[in-house]
């Protein structure tokens, strides 16, 4: 087997470095894989290690999680899903008010059947707008929010 396997999609491997509090992260595997993928990595360069708040907006325990952190000035939210493919709306009132730029990670059309197939965007987020998250069985989604944050 030239693919192998590992539990969930790559994005719900993102989501694991928000969702669980750690001041040491770690990746496996070798390290020009990472090359391949540069989308990832410019995510995981960025995930800090210390939040100054978190705010849980949507979970069921072991079915799934919706979690917002900060740190300093950036937002991170990040969401998982057990084998139950989900879709959520998302409140982002908790930027309070203004105009932000969401760069997102999120499960690819074929995630469920191939892990690795994921896609990136970014986009304007304004006050009162919800956003969309959509996962696969075993899927996630992370994204950074920048903009003026009251903060």
């Amino acid at each position: 087997m030239d693919q192998p396997m590992s539990q969930g999609t790559r994005c719900h491997q993102l989501a694991l470095f928000v969702v669980f509090e750690s001041p040491l992260q770690m990746l496996c595997d070798s390290p020009s894989n990472y090359l391949s993928e540069p989308e990832m990595m410019e995510f995981l360069e960025a995930v800090p290690t210390v939040w100054h708040e978190t705010r849980v907006l949507d979970a069921k325990v072991g079915e799934y999680v919706v979690i917002a952190r900060r740190n300093g000035k950036r937002w991170y939210v990040a969401a998982m899903t057990d084998w139950t493919p989900r879709n959520f709306e998302v409140d982002v009132s908790f930027l309070g008010a203004g105009e932000f730029t969401l760069r997102s990670w999120s499960d690819g059309v074929n995630a469920d059947r191939f892990g690795n197939d994921f896609r990136v965007e970014s986009r304007t987020v304004r006050t009162g707008e919800k956003i969309s998250i959509h996962m696969k069985p075993g899927g996630g989604w992370a994204g950074a929010f920048e903009g003026n944050f009251a903060r």
